[in-house]
């Protein structure tokens, strides 16, 4: 017997795969989904969204992209896997997520294909997103040339294309190497960590979500589970996971604060280094936002609709003159 019919469960509820089905919109979770949102709807740039090591950084990025109609929306979510990203590559990527065919070796020759593709999305009435997970690996001053390059690519109604960055803290210090790219932050966001009654609601909502018609877990427990994850959902995971599976191996019906305690020095976790008051990090002002935000907008409202004049394509020539070396 595994630990889901031990526990009575229909799936794994504390898997560290983003699956989007048990996403968790915490009240930070909800304020970075509606501020980036903003960013996309209203086409304001570049958007960032920072987060520490298991924060949910990428669970959110695969929210928002699901969130953004496609009747309304050409967007893209495009994953950073190494450090070792040259801007030939990272155009061309962005390019193909985009829908431009067969991209050119030739960078002049694929902004220009980016740009026609960025126009064509334009005249469609929809708006062009790039989401980029684990953007702190883009640690080159020319990279960040870059995407200033691409966010200098507009019509006199609006920009063309909006970028949201999702990282580790590094990925400020990133964006120093251009000036010029950091003034251009429309909205930057910093997910802070679970607090201990987030912490308790996250496992009841994904035990909820398994299938679950009993709370395995004692109120001592849970306490212990935020204690030692410091809030932060991909610990909390572990922690669970394995609890659970120790309790069926032990055939023990509810697991307490002990199990807890023993798991999270078996794996490495003290409390404290873990635990620093997370509650206490810096997050952005809610005061203009509604009190409580059980469910952000799948997108917020866009302005009504501009009159489109025809767009004189022969200002391809104009931008990719002034972007050959981004200024």
């Amino acid at each position: 017997m595994n630990y889901l019919d031990y526990y009575q469960l229909a799936q794994e509820p504390f898997s560290n795969a983003p699956v989007s089905r048990f996403y968790f919109n915490s009240p930070q979770h909800a304020q970075a989904l509606v501020r980036l949102t903003h960013v996309c709807s209203q086409m304001k740039g570049l958007g960032i969204l920072v987060g520490d090591i298991g924060a949910g950084k990428t669970t959110l990025a695969r929210r928002l992209l699901d969130s953004l109609p496609e009747s309304e929306y050409e967007a893209a979510l495009l994953v950073i896997i190494h450090s070792g990203v040259t801007a030939n590559w990272l155009l061309k990527r962005i390019a193909l997520q985009l829908g431009v065919e067969a991209p050119s070796e030739d960078r002049l020759a694929l902004l220009g294909q980016l740009y026609q593709r960025l126009v064509e999305i334009y005249e469609q009435g929809k708006k062009a997103v790039v989401l980029i997970d684990e953007a702190q690996m883009l640690a080159s001053r020319e990279l960040m040339e870059e995407f200033r390059g691409l966010l200098n690519l507009e019509v006199p109604e609006r920009k063309l294309l909006s970028l949201i960055f999702f990282g580790l803290p590094e990925i400020e210090q990133n964006l120093k190497l251009d000036p010029p790219l950091a003034q251009r932050v429309a909205v930057k966001y910093r997910l802070s960590h679970l607090n201990a009654e987030s912490t308790e609601a996250y496992i009841k909502h994904r035990l909820r979500l398994a299938g679950a018609s009993r709370m395995p877990f004692t109120a001592g427990a849970v306490q212990a589970v935020h204690r030692f994850s410091g809030g932060t959902p991909r610990v909390i995971n572990t922690l669970c996971d394995n609890a659970l599976f120790e309790g069926c191996v032990a055939r023990v019906p509810v697991i307490d604060e002990a199990m807890i305690t023993r798991i999270a020095l078996e794996i490495g976790l003290d409390g404290q280094d873990t635990l620093a008051s997370p509650e206490a990090l810096p997050t952005a002002p809610s005061a203009a936002l509604p009190a409580a935000i059980s469910s952000p907008p799948a997108a917020i409202s866009s302005p009504p609709a501009e009159v489109k004049r025809p767009l004189d394509l022969s200002e391809i020539d104009r931008y990719l003159a002034g972007l050959a070396k981004p200024s």
